[in-house]
């Protein structure tokens, strides 16, 4: 239980150069809720919740993060499109910058940690111009008890100035916004986006270096939660593949739903403390863990309310990516601690728009470290602007803008993790069926959610054993029977009911994983190319 006692302390930011005579530290959740009514930068919903817009940007701008090229990472960092390389004379300039307008507006502090192993647990100050962001910082990361803000020293520190738009022809950026990761200064510099979602991405960015480099931990962009037996699964999936949605689960305790470690002594630990979730379209009845903790203390973000402060959760006017950021309690059924151990069931999710991958499939340990590599999904019609239809979509080991190493060296981690620990790996297709976007069907969520359980309790391999039918296009293997779910959707080519569709389209996104995989093939053994599609 989180101690939520005033805090009397005081505290000057002299130290990163920011002068600001109105320096609020530590407000509580209730505090900074009134702040932001106050300052009429949000509304309350009539469940409680804060309702703000975060403006010009409603996601990640991928293209303007940056990593500051210096002694520490030039050799270690994959360089490219994904870790964009600043010099370290041109973010003490910006760093200047943003300190000297920050110095002239009111400012909110929040003293925070990430990791949820001690042995890991890492401390972090935010420092943020608007009050509902520094909410935000309260949710997500994991709260210290009063005892132990008397003497925090922070390791890392996020600044976070939304209305400082950078000059691109003076600051070295693309444009106005930039998300910059400076590891000798262990400083993550975010400014021109409103966008939340940056400044948690930023600390777990630095972690996703630091834990495999430093300290022989897998990190990983997953979800993760426990059963009564004390078995742990893991959740890879990109944005809209279930990843939050399939980990939250009543009869499992959630670990977390986004950002874990994976130890050497076979434990899995949540980076944050709490959930940030997209609401498009939820639901009572689908989601109702999720949509219960919408009340007081959540904060949604770029959702339309009516007059009552009813939430219309279809409507994507601001964006497709409208989300809810709540402390991980709000979730009745959570593992204590945030931690757990035996993993026994990895599932890679995508939100197959093709239609051709079947609902689940399991993977042998090369097709595992392909598929991770791969990190598949699929865009449609409405995700991005011009995107008319599928378009394959790959991002490696399922988060590569978090992912400031090469993806070889984490699917190495995970390829000897799941060898050593003979864990089960499962890809799970919540995209559609019966046809691609347009004219088949969105897979069910109960199908979805009886097939990761069967999985899970092992009912699905003692259903099949020897009896798996090996996917002609893919390789994977393809279950024939799975309790609780309908025979005929098992294959996806018999709930085309047109072969010659089905292999043609099944082709061409083989292809896809083909021309996406050439980057990594100087890079990857035999048994990872010989895990890729038969084609």
């Amino acid at each position: 239980m989180d101690d939520l006692c005033t805090i009397t302390k005081t505290i000057s930011l002299k130290p990163y150069s920011i002068t600001s005579q109105k320096v609020n530290y530590q407000l509580s959740p209730a505090q900074l809720h009134e702040r932001v009514i106050i300052n009429k930068q949000g509304f309350e919903s009539n469940t409680g919740a804060l309702v703000v817009t975060t403006g010009e940007f409603t996601g990640r701008s991928p293209k303007d993060r940056f990593i500051v090229k210096d002694a520490i990472t030039k050799d270690l960092v994959w360089w490219g499109d994904i870790n964009i390389p600043f010099s370290p004379l041109e973010f003490d300039l910006l760093y200047d910058k943003v300190t000297k307008y920050l110095s002239k507006k009111e400012i909110f502090v929040r003293d925070s940690y990430a990791c949820s192993d001690p042995s890991y647990r890492t401390n972090i100050r935010v420092i943020n111009e608007y009050p509902w962001s520094n909410y935000f910082a309260y949710n997500m990361f994991l709260r210290p008890i009063s005892s132990e803000l008397e003497n925090f020293e922070p390791e890392w520190t996020v600044i976070n100035a939304p209305g400082f738009m950078a000059k691109p022809e003076l600051d070295s950026t693309r444009q106005h916004n930039f998300a910059i990761l400076n590891f000798s200064k262990k400083i993550a510099l975010i400014g021109g986006t409103g966008y939340t979602g940056e400044i948690k991405k930023s600390i777990f960015s630095a972690l996703n270096f630091i834990l495999p480099v430093f300290k022989n931990t897998l990190p990983m962009h997953c979800s993760a939660n426990v059963g009564k037996q004390g078995d742990t699964a893991i959740f890879f999936g990109l944005s809209g593949t279930g990843k939050t949605t399939l980990s939250t689960d009543k009869t499992r305790r959630l670990i977390g739903d986004d950002e874990h470690g994976w130890t050497s002594e076979n434990s899995i630990f949540n980076f944050e403390g709490g959930c940030y979730a997209k609401v498009i379209n939820l639901s009572k009845t689908c989601e109702p863990e999720i949509f219960s903790a919408i009340k007081k203390g959540a904060i949604l973000e770029n959702v339309i309310i009516d007059d009552h402060g009813e939430v219309d959760y279809s409507d994507s006017s601001i964006t497709p990516n409208t989300r809810v950021s709540y402390p991980l309690h709000f979730i009745e059924n959570i593992q204590p601690n945030s931690i757990g151990y035996k993993p026994k069931n990895i599932f890679f999710l995508t939100a197959d728009a093709f239609g051709v991958l079947p609902p689940i499939s399991k993977l042998t340990p090369g097709q595992a470290a392909y598929h991770f590599i791969s990190g598949y999904t699929a865009k449609v019609a409405g995700t991005e602007a011009g995107v008319i239809e599928p378009v394959p979509s790959f991002s490696a080991c399922f988060g590569a803008p978090f992912m400031p190493l090469h993806p070889i060296k984490y699917a190495e981690m995970l390829s000897l993790k799941i060898k050593s620990s003979t864990v089960n790996v499962w890809l799970v297709n919540t995209g559609w069926t019966g046809g691609p976007y347009g004219i088949g069907t969105r897979m069910k969520l109960s199908h979805t959610r009886s097939m990761i359980n069967a999985a899970i309790d092992g009912s699905l391999e003692d259903a099949n054993k020897d009896n798996y039918h090996i996917h002609s296009v893919f390789g994977v293997l393809q279950p024939r029977i799975c309790p609780n779910v309908p025979t005929e959707i098992l294959s996806p080519r018999k709930s085309w009911k047109n072969d010659k569709s089905f292999y043609k389209t099944a082709h061409k996104l083989a292809a896809s994983f083909k021309t996406n995989f050439k980057k990594f093939k100087s890079y990857a053994n035999k048994e990872i190319m010989e895990g890729g599609p038969k084609v």
